[in-house]
């Protein structure tokens, strides 16, 4: 049995495996960027294959980075999602050079920060990319949702699509680590073309909301908004005019905060 990553080594199938038709993403991130009144300098941090970048550049009219550590995913972007510029980069110690005014951060990027050494790194790396007063957008899993909500942990899920002609299946358990506040994955791909199974491992960091506005505020951030949707992967999904809930109980979590004019783009935090 091979192991690594399928979706992230072949992005086609990713894109097969989580269609987006209608943008929610992109379109859910413009209408926040929109709403706080947003610079057109963007960073998407873990684009992957570019379809939510290449969306905010040409159809929101915005000038969009994006990084991620995929080459694979990188490559199906500048091919198939071109306009922004791409840069294979670790969210943990990007250095683009350049100010951005704001940095998005979709389908719990966030939370391959395991530890909390990566989200204090990383959060002091948007310090210093963000122009004053410029703004955080993230999109994630809810680690509060798993506080007495158990259904995801019950037994293997097992899901299947189809591209020319062979059909995949995956079978994915989860468990919470829970010293380490990871929610691990296991799957197994298998496919019906005769190719070897392959097996991969990912985690989760499990962010719960106080704690989350905590690293925020410790790193020179106003939260603006914590809750849990509507959003592009809630049910139901959100819609052009939905108000963000008061609530951060459900199973995803999205993020608004600003960048406090008061700290420095140098990445002093001592000011």
């Amino acid at each position: 049995m091979s192991s690594g990553n399928l979706l992230t080594d072949h992005p086609e199938l990713y894109e097969e495996r989580f269609p987006d038709p209608h943008h929610l993403a992109a379109r859910w991130a413009e209408s926040v960027l929109a709403g706080h009144g947003a610079g057109p300098r963007v960073l998407d941090v873990g684009c992957g294959t570019g379809r939510d970048a290449a969306w905010l550049h040409h159809r929101a009219d915005r000038e969009v980075t994006g990084i991620d550590t995929s080459e694979a995913m990188l490559a199906h972007a500048r091919r198939h999602h071109p306009g922004p510029a791409y840069h294979h980069a670790d969210m943990r110690d990007f250095d683009l050079g350049r100010t951005f005014d704001a940095v998005v951060c979709l389908d719990s990027a966030l939370l391959y920060c395991h530890t909390n050494e990566d989200l204090t790194a990383f959060l002091a790396r948007c310090r210093a990319h963000l122009a004053p007063g410029g703004l955080l957008i993230a999109e994630m899993r809810n680690g509060a949702f798993f506080l007495g909500n158990t259904e995801l942990l019950d037994g293997a899920r097992t899901a299947t699509f189809t591209r020319h002609g062979v059909t995949y299946t995956s079978r994915t358990t989860l468990h919470i680590d829970h010293a380490a506040q990871l929610l691990r994955r296991h799957r197994v791909w298998s496919a019906d073309d005769g190719t070897p199974p392959a097996e991969q491992h990912s985690a989760w960091r499990l962010l719960f909301p106080q704690e989350l506005r905590h690293f925020l505020t410790t790193a020179g951030f106003e939260v603006l908004g914590l809750h849990d949707g509507p959003g592009p992967r809630t049910e139901p999904p959100w819609s052009e005019g939905d108000a963000p809930h008061a609530t951060a109980s459900a199973d995803r979590l999205h993020l608004v905060a600003r960048l406090k004019h008061h700290h420095h783009s140098n990445g002093d935090s001592t000011s």
